[in-house]
């Protein structure tokens, strides 16, 4: 069954303005000398409910291996933005935090993001809305 030529078009609106966002979030990350996945590596640490993010829950945050997270937490450490501290309830889990410096730089790199978010939502809400409709 094909989709309604409409749809089509929301769903392509729908994907121009993520991507808008998407390249600007990689412009804003350039310039402050980090990459994609280390800003939301150090937004998922931000963003965690407690002070104890593990290498697996920021692995199943960014759908990556948990080899693949610890290669990013090494380059987040190496650049002073996260350090890693051992658990005093088990002894085996690594927990991690950011440093004054990261905290400093996501704190500024979300509000940038959050900037070009409000930018591209008309947009974004457009599309959305024209899908609820034909999907109604």
């Amino acid at each position: 069954m094909a989709l309604d030529p409409q749809r089509f078009k929301g769903l392509s609106g729908f994907r121009h303005a993520l991507r808008r966002f998407l390249a600007a979030s990689e412009v804003i990350s350039r310039a402050a000398g980090v990459t994609q996945q280390q800003y939301q590596a150090m937004l998922a640490i931000k963003a965690t409910d407690h002070d104890e993010t593990t290498i697996g829950d920021l692995a199943e945050t960014l759908l990556l291996t948990p080899q693949a997270t610890v290669q990013l937490v090494d380059r987040l450490t190496k650049a002073g933005f996260a350090e890693r501290t051992q658990s005093q309830g088990d002894r085996r889990v690594v927990l991690l935090s950011l440093t004054r410096q990261g905290d400093e730089l996501i704190d500024a790199l979300a509000e940038r993001h959050l900037e070009e978010m409000l930018r591209q939502e008309p947009a974004l809400r457009r599309s959305l809305n024209q899908l609820k409709r034909l999907a109604d």
